[in-house]
């Protein structure tokens, strides 16, 4: 029997009754689009990381291309992000006709590295993307305060973050505008696509539910270029479910990861995830660094363990980008070589642990 990466049934089974009542009720009202949940939902989630506004969408990468749009981006600006990534941000940035700017990462945290963002600053950049990779929160108030110095908003991608804390306060809540993603697999995710925008700004928040809704002021008014990207009711539901026991779900993550952390290191493996000081992860991965990745991957598969290599290519070496970037990322390019992630859920056995770590002992 093959080992669950992310077990979403364990959860499923936990939250049946309350899932099955909020689908029902639903159902019962017919409201399929904008129906109450998904302001209730849009409520609690503001309330939980102590945002003033949230606006829900269709997916994450949605939520990324209303807060480009909401800040003005065109063609011929510069935003920067970082390369070792997903493509979401760099794919936004480019459809609006605008240069995606790849800057290189920690190769402790991932994260975007800090000395080389001034750097990538000109006179052409109106906004900043960085992302709380693998469910840390890069250094925003350092990140926050280069780009203030310029002038330049900054929008995070807090797409695998949601319940993350950076110094006590949450992610999602660290920026003018902060974006998230509710898929599946993420640490909060519904059952199908969703993604969610957090502000304090009152008139952003009003612009980008706007643009979110084909630039309607009211039924029929058009006042700007907008999208159709609305969350369901049916994923509302679902979600105001799982939100009522995610700050557990974020204490098991923590648990389980404490407990691999303890298992590498007795067998002296020391390329566990570092979290810095004055953060709190969600780990939406637990992923480490290993030289011989392949050979690791192809014995864990015999043993019918999952793994996933995320990325195995940074964004500024993918064929799309490849003609378009001058940029030499050497930390990027080297953890594309060397990252795994490993099975990682609130749900994790310690039994399911200890086989996986037992397999890395016999190999290294």
């Amino acid at each position: 029997m093959i080992m669950d990466f992310v077990d979403l049934h364990s959860q499923q089974k936990l939250l049946k009754k309350n899932i099955d009542k909020r689908i029902k009720k639903v159902l019962s009202h017919g409201k399929y689009i904008l129906g109450p949940e998904v302001q209730e939902l849009e409520e609690n989630l503001a309330n939980f990381i102590g945002a003033k506004h949230c606006i829900t969408c269709a997916n994450g990468t949605d939520a990324l291309l209303i807060a480009l749009i909401a800040l003005g981006v065109k063609e011929g600006d510069e935003v920067i992000t970082p390369s070792f990534s997903y493509i979401a941000a760099a794919e936004m940035i480019s459809l609006l006709k605008a240069r995606p700017v790849f800057v290189d990462v920690s190769l402790k945290t991932f994260n975007l590295k800090k000395s080389d963002l001034s750097q990538a600053i000109t006179s052409k950049t109106k906004a900043i993307i960085p992302v709380s990779l693998f469910g840390q929160c890069p250094d925003m108030d350092e990140i926050n305060k280069i780009a203030s110095n310029f002038s330049i908003p900054v929008v995070e991608d807090a797409a695998q973050s949601f319940g993350a804390k950076y110094k006590n306060k949450f992610s999602c809540n660290l920026s003018l505008i902060s974006c998230t993603s509710f898929f599946p697999s993420k640490p909060l995710g519904c059952y199908g696509d969703g993604g969610a925008l957090f502000t304090n700004n009152e008139d952003l928040a009003i612009k980008m539910k706007q643009i979110c809704r084909h630039g309607q002021k009211e039924r029929y008014h058009h006042i700007r270029l907008g999208m159709n990207s609305r969350l369901d009711t049916l994923q509302a539901a679902i979600l105001l479910a799982k939100l009522e026991i995610y700050p557990n779900e974020v204490i098991s993550r923590n648990k389980i990861a404490q407990n691999y952390d303890g298992l590498f290191t007795e067998i002296g493996f020391s390329s566990i995830p570092y979290i810095e000081s004055y953060n709190k992860s969600v780990y939406a991965q637990y992923t480490i660094k290993v030289p011989q990745r392949v050979e690791i991957q192809n014995i864990l598969k015999e043993n019918n363990i999952p793994t996933a290599v995320y990325y195995p290519l940074p964004i500024h070496k993918q064929p799309v980008f490849l003609s378009k970037s001058k940029e030499s990322l050497k930390n990027a390019e080297q953890l594309s070589k060397e990252v795994i992630s490993l099975p990682m859920h609130p749900y994790l056995k310690m039994e399911d642990q200890e086989k996986i770590v037992q397999l890395f002992e016999d190999i290294i």
